[in-house]
């Protein structure tokens, strides 16, 4: 199905700035560290999550057009009874960068004419502080800040950026890591800021070293695809909570592949 008319585009851009600020009125490491118990992905809810979420869904409320919100706190839910259309949140992603005031924390915005990655029609990833904004439209290419995105090409394997990367799944992956020659490698904190970063040619490869959700990477698989790059979701790809899966992303196929071979 396609989505129903109405401007997808500008309801993320609304959300995730208005989300932005919220999270901008907590000021302090302590006030946004404040726990609100475990959200529905299975993690703790910070107070920088709770206020992101809180924002977003607030404009998705007075969007008026039916919907299901899939979010990592509050889970899946009807909004003006519910459709088809799916709107996945991570209203942070990058929290522990979020609450110690680090860049690369993020809000990520997908909407989906079906409950599949390949149903995501539109992506919307903004960076918290410092600001920036990504998104992309199915068939319309990748921006950020406003700026077209330029087509990725083949190149070497230069940096390549790891997520999930716990000291102890670093140790574990050194074998695989070392067998995909990668030059440097780079962990930054957010799943889906490693998927844009890689969509600007920025690095050239990105995975994570255990399996993530939907929310995670919704947003930020469509940004790196309509830039040219290339995504691998081996362990599924619902909309929805339940989903789990390794994420890779490279600037061509051929990358993709050699680090799925690696890792699989």
């Amino acid at each position: 199905m396609s989505l129903p008319e109405a401007d997808w585009l500008a309801l993320c851009r609304r959300s995730a700035h208005a989300a932005r600020s919220a999270v901008a009125a907590l000021t302090t490491t302590a006030a946004r560290s404040v726990a609100h118990g475990r959200g529905e992905g299975g993690d703790t809810t910070l107070a920088v999550d709770k206020a992101a979420e809180d924002a977003v869904f607030a404009e998705l409320s007075a969007f008026g057009v039916p919907l299901t919100a899939v979010s990592e706190e509050r889970g899946e839910l009807p909004l003006g009874g519910g459709s088809e259309v799916r709107v996945v949140v991570d209203p942070v992603d990058g929290s522990v960068n979020a609450k110690r005031g680090l860049p690369y924390a993020c809000v990520s915005i997908a909407v989906a004419s079906g409950p599949r990655m390949g149903d995501v029609e539109v992506g919307f990833v903004a960076e918290l502080a410092p600001a920036h904004d990504w998104w992309a439209v199915r068939g319309e290419g990748a921006w950020l800040d406003g700026e077209r995105l330029t087509p990725l090409e083949p190149g070497p394997m230069e940096l390549l950026g790891l997520e999930t990367a716990r000291p102890s799944r670093v140790a574990t992956a050194a074998q695989a890591l070392a067998a995909v020659e990668a030059r440097r490698l780079r962990a930054l904190g957010s799943v889906a800021a490693s998927m844009c970063q890689v969509a600007a040619g920025r690095l050239d490869a990105m995975l994570t070293l255990r399996e993530v959700r939907s929310v995670d990477v919704a947003a930020a698989q469509l940004i790196v695809t309509e830039a040219g790059g290339a995504v691998a979701l081996p362990g599924g790809d619902a909309l929805d909570l339940d989903m789990r899966s390794r994420a890779l992303a490279a600037r061509d196929a051929e990358m993709l592949a050699r680090l799925a071979d690696a890792f699989a």
